[in-house]
């Protein structure tokens, strides 16, 4: 098995498993391998940057994103609900629900409204990772099931906090947790608390740095 993933800042990350390269909302860091996927959660610049993309993309990529992405994207980008998967050599790609119901611009108005973006679940190697994406702590994360890494938003504003990030990690119950968007908060008060209240690990990656599962 060789499953790698490499945090280059905010909510970006590469992933490399079953021979491909994987980004998932290329925005900061190193983006020097040119993709076999771009997974891309919601539209807003910070997710879907339209440089990071097209300095990524090859002929033979493969974009997932919402419609709305698809749009300013251009050719050949396929969209995913949620609930729906597709397969891409030995990864398989699973959109889940991602959304604000307690975070608003103004009233009524969320910073991302239930059908706006994506969570993905990325299954290779045997393994299953799931990023959120731009979310709240939403019912729909209790219904995850065999999660072995969450890479979960934490920055407070326009997602969860370290608070709520922490009691998503409990209910997803992963093997391992990354704190990832996480803006000013401090990513030690996340770990603090998921080592008090559970068993999950807690892995905090430096920008750029990479993670080699085992």
């Amino acid at each position: 098995m060789n499953l790698s993933i490499k945090w280059l800042g905010h909510a970006s990350f590469q992933i490399k498993a079953e021979g491909k390269t994987v980004y998932i909302d290329p925005y900061e860091g190193e983006c020097k391998e040119k993709a076999d996927i771009i997974l891309v959660t919601h539209s807003h610049d910070d997710h879907c940057n339209l440089s990071k993309i097209k300095k990524i993309r090859g002929e033979d990529t493969v974009i997932i994103a919402p419609e709305d992405c698809a749009s300013k994207i251009g050719r050949n980008v396929k969209t995913l609900k949620p609930g729906k998967e597709t397969a891409v050599g030995g990864v398989t790609v699973k959109a889940v629900e991602a959304y604000n119901y307690k975070r608003f611009r103004s009233p009524g108005n969320p910073y991302h409204p239930k059908g706006f973006g994506v969570g993905y679940l990325l299954m290779a190697e045997g393994k299953t990772i799931y990023h959120a994406g731009d979310t709240d702590f939403i019912p729909e994360m209790r219904q995850l099931e065999r999660v072995d890494v969450a890479l979960l938003p934490s920055g407070g504003t326009y997602t969860m906090d370290n608070v709520e990030a922490a009691e998503a990690a409990i209910a997803i119950n992963p093997k391992i947790v990354m704190p990832m968007h996480r803006w000013d908060t401090n990513p030690k008060e996340f770990k603090d608390k998921m080592e008090a209240d559970s068993k999950v690990k807690v892995v905090i990656l430096r920008k750029n740095e990479e993670y080699q599962m085992v």
